[in-house]
């Protein structure tokens, strides 16, 4: 079996994420330089399921992109629960503004716009569940900041940890990768966290406070 056809059996196999994760998935494909930074509908579900088995009053997610990941998260919020997102491409705010709207998840998804290690440590709140999936260079920047705005029991999910198999090839060691590498091994020795990295996708981490 090729992994196209792996691909297409896990597919069959997954429930569907809806029609206006569907739109924004094909709009994304259409109008963005790189749609690849898109969940998608796999990892979309797993994120939707995540967050209904937690049942989070309050969700943090470095990184927009088109919301798809912040719709798919919203939907396992607890009633009068938000969704706090964060996009450092000003740009792309008409669009995820649009998408947000798309999906009927104006009122509990709040967008940020700007540089996330300037926005964190300004923010009100300790999460539930928070989501990483932005600039890899700063993901070691971005873990302490994040730690601290778990509750106790609280969880991280952490996107691209595996970068494209790159961390376990030593003579790979350009910035991304190395940045990849440093965080993944932060997370490994913090004692006040547990974690286990998961082989979807890109690797996605999945990290609890204790």
């Amino acid at each position: 079996m090729n992994n196209h056809q792996f691909e297409n059996y896990i597919a069959a196999h997954t429930s569907p994420v809806g029609e206006a994760l569907d739109e924004i998935y094909r709009k994304t494909w259409l109008t963005t330089i790189y749609p690849r930074q898109l969940s998608g509908p796999l990892q979309g579900k797993f994120l939707e399921m995540i967050s209904r088995m937690i049942q989070p009053e309050k969700i943090l997610e470095i990184g927009t992109f088109t919301a798809y990941s912040a719709i798919c998260l919203a939907k396992g919020l607890k009633s009068g629960g938000q969704l706090t997102t964060i996009e450092a491409d000003e740009e792309l705010e008409e669009v995820i503004n649009e998408n947000i709207k798309l999906a009927g998840e104006q009122d509990r998804i709040k967008l940020l716009t700007g540089d996330a290690i300037d926005l964190i440590p300004s923010l009100p709140d300790t999460y539930d569940l928070i989501f990483l999936d932005a600039n890899k260079l700063a993901y070691p920047e971005y873990y302490p900041l994040l730690r601290e705005r778990m509750e106790p029991n609280g969880f991280m999910l952490v996107d691209n940890v595996l970068w494209n198999n790159k961390v376990i090839q030593p003579e790979i060691t350009d910035a991304d990768t190395n940045a990849i590498r440093r965080f993944n091994q932060l997370v490994a020795q913090d004692p006040m966290v547990e974690q286990v990295l998961l082989p979807l996708r890109d690797g996605l981490m999945l990290i609890r406070r204790i």
